[in-house]
């Protein structure tokens, strides 16, 4: 065999392994290394950089006043729906499926009705829908879509154990999907950065 000839095998086949590395590595890449939610969560965009939540308050089942700040600790889904509203009903047994699939320690789902039906009507229009599981919760006001500066529905928004939001999505999304229930028990599993000092100079 020729010089030549034998070179060019050498290079052919130098090509071919580098192609085959390139393959190999970029779907690792993508799969290990990529901290962006799945196609089933793509509504989901993150807020950069993550924001205080409103000091809004709403009402549970009982009637009782409640506010997102007494969720921290832990990560909150907060979904804003209405019962006028097709894609939200639509999206609410997904929500409830997410409830059930994730400890509440770890992440809660705060599904809340921004309509102005009354806690007994809410529980009823959930049950009959697939999504007995949700906690009740009222917003009838509409406080939050303003505080939230939007008035599309439905809403979820995607709370940090630290109290900030830290993502947002407008539309239906597949909560329910297993890619996007082990995207989000993968989140609660994440190192927490330990809070940061209180400025001295700052009262």
């Amino acid at each position: 065999m020729s010089f030549s000839r034998r070179y060019l095998f050498a290079a052919l086949g130098l090509a071919i392994l580098g192609a085959a590395a390139v393959l190999y590595v970029i779907p690792a890449r993508h799969v290990h290394e990529s901290s962006g939610p799945p196609p089933a969560l793509a509504r989901l965009g993150a807020t950069l950089p993550p924001r205080n939540i409103p000091a809004i308050a709403f009402t549970d089942g009982a009637g009782k006043h409640v506010t997102l700040e007494g969720f921290k600790g832990k990560f909150v889904l907060v979904n804003l729906w209405a019962s006028w509203c097709a894609p939200c009903v639509k999206e609410l047994p997904a929500l409830a499926r997410l409830h059930e699939a994730v400890p509440h320690d770890q992440l809660d789902v705060v599904a809340i009705n921004v309509g102005r039906a009354t806690e007994e009507e809410s529980q009823a229009f959930l049950k009959a829908h697939g999504a007995g599981s949700l906690d009740v919760y009222m917003d009838s006001d509409h406080a939050l879509l303003r505080a939230f500066n939007t008035f599309v529905l439905p809403l979820s928004v995607l709370i940090g154990p630290d109290g900030r939001q830290t993502g947002q999505a407008i539309g239906p999304a597949s909560w329910d999907a297993p890619e996007a229930i082990s995207y989000l028990r993968m989140l609660t599993t994440l190192p927490r950065k330990a809070p940061a000092s209180p400025n001295p100079t700052h009262m």
